[in-house]
């Protein structure tokens, strides 16, 4: 199986980053600080607080378009 290079990327995970270079076919990789992956966000520090965020605001899009497309409020 070849892999697309153009899409691969390298994530450090921890808080040490010690600068290391990686390369295939060549050509460099790009260093990631987070990575979305079946719906996932995966930050180097493995904390959720992106996911959170990111759940909250759709939820937020969510409850404004509810609360918009209803006439009657009590």
């Amino acid at each position: 199986m070849l892999f697309n290079v153009v899409k691969c990327k390298v994530m450090h995970l921890g808080y040490k980053d010690h600068g290391y270079s990686y390369y295939m076919d060549g050509k460099q990789l790009v260093t990631a600080e987070e990575e979305k992956d079946l719906g996932i966000i995966i930050t180097k520090d493995l904390k959720v607080s992106q996911q959170c965020e990111q759940a909250y605001a759709k939820a937020s899009k969510m409850l404004g378009l509810i609360n918009r497309s209803i006439k009657h409020k009590e």
